[in-house]
């Protein structure tokens, strides 16, 4: 290990309070227990709120999904957190539903539609089908770790994390007209619509650069609750739909069915593989912030045990009616501000979540937040993900070839967001596969970054 390595985590380890194997006492267990909620919570149930709009679920529907999730992302981060067996990090990881399989999850989910309208169980049958084949990859690449690094190279992760930020950015300015049912009354793009989203837009940018760390930490819940609050003013939320909500979710297993279809299961299979890439990186981060070794075979037990948990929890997710779940990076943040990397508290998040997942009046709550209010905290969101993917390419080497690189994977990627109606004429199983920008940047990315050689003869 390098010196500079060596040094870097001992630094860490003197400015932690609270290490991993640490039991801090109940009040702060509780309170950075509490602060990881704060950070992550609006992002689990951002996902399925955004998948119910776009493919038009009731009510009742929406509740249960966003109620699922937060079942599932409890399920899951406990196991992150306690490592059972070969499965799990064993650090404090937190997990939740990921933003990164969106596009392709509302597009196999139109494979419900018939005759025109939407058959939610159909579906959804769809989705989770393809989540749970799919799943299997990430399952493998962690067990084939040192080679999926030498194909998903940081230069294809960036890309593909940019093109991630820059397909759903569609999703969010979609919402912030007033989403779909906007748009078959004709009152889409309104002004009502429009000023609702830019004042939660502002609202999270003014309090995100506040020096109190805890309105920054919930900028986004305080945009939302503004953002409600002006909309149950306009009449916009009935909070009498909330009556018919029973007192307990009971986990159903299948509940929607499996069915299968190769071009989702394709599609989603290449988002598998990038979330194994971009979690091994989110486990190194989190290894040196709690002091914890970055190399050498802890760390691999780690990162391979961290990387399967993420498609083990994926695959469990499908089967409790929930969408793919990936490794919060912001987590990281937050135990380098609170200095507390104990996994201990990663028992009451998950505990936390667990819980709230069983009510279904949490996720039917939620689900009353009109589309613009969600618009206006997922549009900044979709654009810190392509911001991100921006870090990650402009840390690359930006030669020649990773230029064409560049080129060549976003405009396939964005051609196919921008018209697509070229695919109109390909086959269905074409089709299904290439109609996401995501994975057409993501697979041309990963082919021409293994194809394209350039030999320079001398200085340019």
């Amino acid at each position: 290990m390098a010196v500079s390595e060596v040094k870097a985590q001992e630094q860490q380890r003197s400015d932690l309070i609270y290490g991993l194997y640490d039991r801090p006492p109940l009040r702060e267990t509780v309170f950075a227990a509490l602060q990881h909620l704060l950070a992550i919570f609006v992002a689990i149930i951002t996902p399925p709120l955004i998948i119910s709009s776009a493919l038009k679920f009731d009510l009742t529907t929406t509740g249960f999904l966003v109620s699922m999730s937060l079942f599932v992302s409890g399920l899951a981060t406990f196991v992150q957190c306690r490592r059972i067996g070969p499965v799990g990090a064993g650090l404090l990881c937190i997990q939740g539903t990921s933003f990164s399989f969106i596009s392709p999850i509302i597009a196999a989910g139109m494979l419900g539609v018939a005759g025109g309208k939407m058959n939610t169980s159909l579906g959804l049958s769809y989705i989770f089908g393809a989540c749970m084949v799919a799943s299997v990859v990430e399952m493998a690449v962690s067990r084939l770790l040192p080679y999926a690094r030498k194909i998903i190279t940081p230069l294809v992760s960036g890309i593909v994390v940019t093109l991630i930020g820059l397909c759903l950015i569609k999703a969010g300015i979609n919402s912030c007209g007033g989403g779909q049912t906007a748009i078959d009354n004709g009152t889409f793009g309104s002004l009502e619509y429009l000023g609702l989203a830019l004042l939660v837009l502002v609202c999270i940018i003014f309090f995100n650069r506040s020096s109190n760390r805890y309105l920054r930490m919930g900028s986004i819940v305080i945009g939302l609750v503004v953002g409600c609050f002006a909309a149950w003013l306009l009449g916009m939320i009935d909070f009498s739909e909330l009556k018919g909500a029973g007192a307990i979710n009971v986990p159903v297993p299948f509940k929607y069915g499996l069915r299968f279809d190769a071009g989702s299961i394709i599609s989603l299979g290449l988002i598998y593989l990038v979330t194994a890439v971009e979690a091994y990186g989110d486990i190194t981060a989190n290894s040196l912030i709690s002091g914890q070794p970055v190399e050498g075979p802890v760390f691999m037990k780690r990162a391979q045990g961290g990387i399967l948990a993420d498609g083990f929890n994926s695959f469990l997710a499908a089967v409790f009616n929930s969408f793919p779940n990936s490794i919060f990076a912001q987590n990281n943040g937050m135990i380098q501000l609170t200095g507390v990397a104990s996994r201990y508290v990663g028992y009451f998040i998950a505990g936390a979540l667990f819980l709230l997942g069983l009510f279904p009046v949490v996720g039917q709550l939620f689900s009353l937040i009109p589309d613009c209010v969600l618009g206006g905290a997922t549009l900044l969101m979709f654009g810190t993900v392509a911001a991100s993917g921006i870090r990650i390419i402009a840390a690359t080497n930006i030669d020649r070839k990773a230029v064409l690189v560049l080129a060549i994977s976003f405009a396939m990627g964005m051609s196919v967001e921008l018209v697509p109606g070229i695919l109109a004429k390909m086959p269905p199983i074409i089709h299904n596969i290439f109609s996401s920008g995501i994975t057409t940047g993501g697979v041309t990315a990963i082919i021409a970054n293994g194809l394209i050689r350039i030999k320079d003869k001398g200085a340019d």
